[in-house]
Formats: C-alpha cells, sequence, structure tokens
C-alpha cells in the first residue's frame, strides 16, 4: 500500500495573544471570524493551553525544542537556542520539507545566520512609515507622564497606496506567505512559519480593526491589589513602574478595544492565508497550528504588555488551534483538556507513514509527529492516563532521542475585515 505523502504545515504564531480573546470562547467584545469558522468546521481550540514562560524567547526556544525552558537554561531574552540544539524547523528542513520562515525570530542568534533553519528567511525590505510598531515619543508623552509606559498607540492612520492598509512587517510576511503558496512549484511539501509581531504592544492599529470591538462590551479588567500579597514582588515594581494608577476605566477599556482589534487584524490576516490555501486547492492537504508564544496583561492587575517569571493565566495561558490535514478524523470543538506547548519527545524524523496516529485530543484526533506531542499529552492529561511523552532528549546531542502566479500589487488580496473562509 502506497505511503501518503507529508502534509503541507501552516505554523501561524502570533506574538503576545492572550487565550481568552476569542470569540469561540465567548469573549464578548472580540471579533475572530476566522478563527471561529475554522473551529465550528475543521479544527480542534484548546481552552486551557499554556505556554512553558510568559516573555517571548524563552517559549520559543521550548516549544520549538520540545524543552522546559530549564534544561539548558533557556530562561531570558538573551539566550537563545545553540547551534547544537534541537529545533523543529531545522528537523523538517533535514527531512524532506521546504521551509520559509517570514516573521521575527527570537529563537535562534541572527549572526549565525537561518540557512540551517529554513529554506527562505523572508525579508521583503523595510516595513515602511506607516508602521504601527514604530516609537513616536510624541504619541506617549513625557518619560515621567501617564502615558509614557502605557504603550497605547490607539488608531493608526491608513496608508495610502496600500488599499486601506497601514503597511508594516506583519503585512509584508502574510503577502509574502499568500505569494508563496499561489507560486510555488517545488516538489517538497512545504513548512510555512509565520511569527507575527501583533498583537504584541504598542497597543495600535488602523481601521477596520481599531473599530471593530464594541468598547461598551469590554470586560472588567482584574484590578490592582490592594498590598501585592501572594503576587511576585516584581509585579508591584512594575506598577509602581508605569504609573497608570491613575488611568480611568475609560481610557482602560479603550487600550483593551485596541488590543482587541489588534487580535481581530491577525485573525483576518490568518483568512488571507488560508483562502490562498483553498484557492489552490491545498487546503484540504494542510495541517495548520495556530499558538501565541504567551499573553498579555492588557490592563489585568494595572498591568500593560508582560514580565519575566509571573505566571498569571493572562499571561502564560494561550490560544492553540489544530486543524488536520484531510484523513486526519477530527471532531470540531472547543476541547477543555489541559496542553501545554511542550513536549521532549519529539520524533527525530517527519515520515508519511508518521503522519498517520492516533493521538486523540480532547476528543479530536490531532495530525503530525513532531508536531503533534502537545496535543498527545493533552489527550492523556484529559483522560487521567498521564503523559506519553516518557522519554527524554538527552541534552548533549543534536538529535531527538524520541521525538498562479504571485500578485503584482496588493489590489489583489482582498483585506476586508469579514471572514474569507468559505
Amino acid at each position: 500500500m502506497p505511503s501518503q505523502p507529508l502534509p503541507h504545515l501552516v505554523i501561524f504564531n502570533p506574538d503576545q495573544w492572550r487565550g481568552d480573546t476569542l470569540g469561540h470562547m465567548g469573549h464578548p467584545a472580540v471579533a475572530t471570524p476566522v478563527l471561529d469558522n475554522l473551529v465550528q468546521t475543521d479544527a480542534v481550540s484548546f481552552r486551557n493551553a499554556f505556554c512553558q514562560n510568559p516573555v517571548c524567547t524563552p517559549s520559543r526556544c521550548s516549544f520549538m525544542s520540545g524543552w522546559y525552558p530549564h534544561v539548558r537554561g533557556h530562561r531570558t531574552m538573551h539566550y537563545m537556542m545553540h547551534p547544537d540544539e534541537p529545533v523543529l524547523l531545522r528537523t523538517l528542513k533535514e527531512n524532506g520539507y521546504h521551509v520559509w520562515w517570514g516573521g521575527k525570530n527570537d529563537l535562534v542568534p541572527g549572526q549565525h545566520g537561518f540557512d540551517d533553519y529554513c529554506n527562505v528567511k523572508f525579508n521583503n525590505g523595510d516595513p515602511g512609515s506607516h508602521s504601527p510598531r514604530k516609537w513616536d515619543p510624541a504619541r506617549f508623552g513625557p518619560i515621567n507622564g501617564d502615558r509614557y509606559y502605557s504603550f497605547y498607540y490607539g488608531r493608526h492612520e491608513n496608508a495610502a497606496g496600500t488599499t486601506g492598509i497601514a503597511w508594516d512587517g506583519d503585512w509584508s510576511n502574510t503577502f509574502g506567505a499568500v505569494d508563496l503558496i499561489r507560486s510555488y512549484q517545488g516538489t517538497q511539501p512545504l513548512c510555512i512559519y509565520l511569527p507575527l509581531g501583533f498583537p504584541h504592544p504598542p497597543y495600535g492599529v488602523e481601521d477596520p480593526w481599531y473599530s471593530m470591538a464594541d468598547r461598551g462590551r469590554v470586560p472588567p479588567r482584574i484590578p490592582s491589589p490592594r498590598d501585592w500579597k501572594g503576587k511576585p514582588s516584581i509585579l508591584k515594581g512594575i506598577a509602581q513602574r508605569q504609573g497608570l494608577q491613575d488611568w480611568t476605566e475609560d481610557q482602560w477599556s479603550e487600550l483593551r478595544a485596541t488590543y482587541y482589534g489588534m487580535c481581530s487584524r491577525v485573525d483576518h490576516q490568518l483568512g488571507l492565508v488560508i483562502e490562498a490555501l483553498r484557492q489552490r486547492g491545498w487546503y484540504d492537504q494542510t495541517a495548520l497550528f495556530m499558538f501565541a508564544d504567551h499573553g498579555d496583561f492588557t490592563g489585568d492587575y494595572g498591568l500593560v504588555e508582560k514580565t519575566q517569571n509571573t505566571f498569571e493565566d493572562c499571561l502564560s495561558r494561550v490560544p492553540f488551534i489544530i486543524k488536520p490535514p484531510r484523513g486526519i478524523p477530527v471532531k470540531p470543538r472547543i476541547s477543555n483538556a489541559l496542553v501545554e506547548l511542550v513536549c521532549p519527545c519529539w520524533p527525530a524524523t517527519p515520515t508519511p507513514t508518521a503522519t498517520r496516529f492516533s493521538a486523540r485530543a480532547g476528543g479530536a484526533t490531532a495530525t503530525g509527529n513532531a508536531w503533534n506531542c502537545k496535543a498527545r499529552r493533552a489527550r492523556n492529561s484529559s483522560t487521567g492516563r498521564g503523559s506519553a511523552c516518557r522519554r527524554r532528549k538527552d541534552p548533549n546531542t543534536r538529535s531527538p532521542s524520541c521525538a498562479g502566479p504571485p500578485p503584482t500589487s496588493m489590489s489583489d488580496a482582498s483585506t476586508s475585515p469579514t471572514n474569507s473562509m468559505t
């Protein structure tokens, strides 16, 4: 019996997206129609998914290696993966995937280059002067004011000549992925890794997404503790330094609604990628994984951004959604299984045979081999069987021991904020 070909992979990895900020999870103000429809029809969304560290680099080192941050000391923003350490992207590249990486790094030291980890490290040049990622002192006021450390930017001006969007790195990488799907003629299966920058602060986004969240339905914040007892002392210090104690609830609601608009824009960008897969005829044979590296305070405890080594749910709970390729049975649903973004048993070699597994995650059969272990752990935790991931990676070895033509302009890629899935 002939083996099945390897599926295409899309690893869609926005930065700093809270696990509660999803329409299908019952959030009253955020609009995420693409993800909501995906979970209704083809995917499993995990309600209780947690990252291993609440800042970028340690979390990314963890979910890309299968190691907990303490295994080799990947616990800070400055200690990235070494050349002798396992990284999922390299494993996929070494075993037949054409790996396309479009987005941020925070994983490997840039001075070593990216050739070991991907076939293409996409870079479409400077995102331009219309990027809300750029720091504008006029927007935040003096350093001793009550807005400087709020990271609140607000409504961003749409850029002329770019079909009404505020052009930045996320748009560049999203359209780069769309172009790749439309034009790819290679024989290797694709792995598209999209680590986007949104909804990481500054809290700013263009219309229509800025106006999409209903300000009147923004849920209440977790208030600041009066004495901070039972909380890490660093939180009290950050609260004092950020100086947001005099903010009104209207100010907080505006900041939170802007953050929700950023999430809605990312949801729309995922829809563009999904629509490109459908148009190419690849949607059914693609495994799609959407998860964030960590969350965001967004006003909870009177704080913004995130902080190292504090594990409040708003920081450590993240979205985690899996859409398997056709042929892998799935019951679309929201799963209450407990999931973590790490597994210490990455299979060493992805093969067509290895894609046929029966790891059910909260009632849905999950997908992959090296990329399905998180879901297998979720299955075991939800059934009380304990972890199936018993074998550990030897930290002194490299390989896991178990483990149509592109558009000439943006005008042919819809930027309507409606659900682009059919």
